[in-house]
């Protein structure tokens, strides 16, 4: 009876709104600039070469380096989490007892922390992926692609 009742006091908690906020605005910066990140990390780990890894990344953007419709339709798919995660956020929130003015502070808090976090998730791992790709995966892809050109 004990374990009912707590697990009946868990879901109609409140629930935390940095936690929230956090997970969702993580998922969406990150699903947001996963065009880069992925083949970063794959390189990294040595499951990919710099060949394949810009080859990958390239997929996301135009001939010019300008972003192309891969990159566009990640950021919708993020901006898709973010209000996802909103809307998530006041259904869950709707189950409490709380007073509507608090649910209203609580929903506007959790969008501005989900906005302003996944905008700098995003940002933080684009300046990451583009330093990384200068220093690391440009110069093995260009010893990959002479090597290959040595042996033909």
């Amino acid at each position: 009876m004990k374990k009912i009742m707590s697990e009946l006091k868990t879901k109609n908690q409140e629930p935390n709104i940095f936690k929230w906020a956090f997970k969702f605005a993580a998922s969406a910066g990150i699903a947001g600039i996963l065009c880069c990140v992925a083949p970063a990390v794959l390189f990294m780990f040595g499951l990919m070469g710099g060949i394949y890894a810009i080859s990958f990344a390239d997929f996301f953007y135009a001939e010019d380096g300008s972003v192309g419709l891969g990159s566009w339709i990640l950021r919708v798919i993020a901006v898709l989490i973010g209000v996802y995660g909103i809307f998530m956020f006041r259904k869950k929130q709707n189950q409490c007892s709380i007073d509507p003015k608090r649910k209203r502070k609580n929903l506007i808090l959790v969008t501005l922390i989900i906005i302003i976090l996944g905008i700098g998730i995003f940002l933080s791992l684009e300046k990451w992926s583009s330093w990384y790709f200068d220093k690391h995966i440009v110069p093995a892809q260009q010893k990959e692609y002479l090597q290959q050109h040595q042996t033909n």
